[in-house]
């Protein structure tokens, strides 16, 4: 995570956008997600809040062009609802 460095960001399967500006998610999505894989996290949470809908469809649109990505949907119930995506990763060896 290059540009992320300097900053400490715990790789444990949730990343929270709020803290980010949204000029930052086009590179801070793909770079977490790679650093989950690289632990073995392969089911992440992303929290990217209701609002108006545009981060979402930012994260979704870049999910939807990740080699790496299984597959995505939105929470359920519990764990943010529209206001989060649960993003299945696949392992190293069955990246297409």
């Amino acid at each position: 995570m290059d540009e992320f460095d300097n900053f400490e960001l715990p790789i444990d399967g949730t990343l929270d956008l709020h803290t980010f500006c949204p000029g930052d998610v086009k590179e801070l999505v793909p770079d977490y997600l790679a650093a989950c894989r690289e632990r073995g996290i392969l089911q992440v949470l992303i929290i990217h809040g209701k609002g108006t809908g545009q981060l979402r469809r930012t994260v979704h649109s870049i999910l939807s062009r990740l080699p790496e990505v299984a597959g995505f949907q939105l929470a359920g119930e519990g764990r943010g609802q529209w206001g989060a995506t649960i993003v299945a990763l696949l392992p190293f060896e069955e990246q297409i």
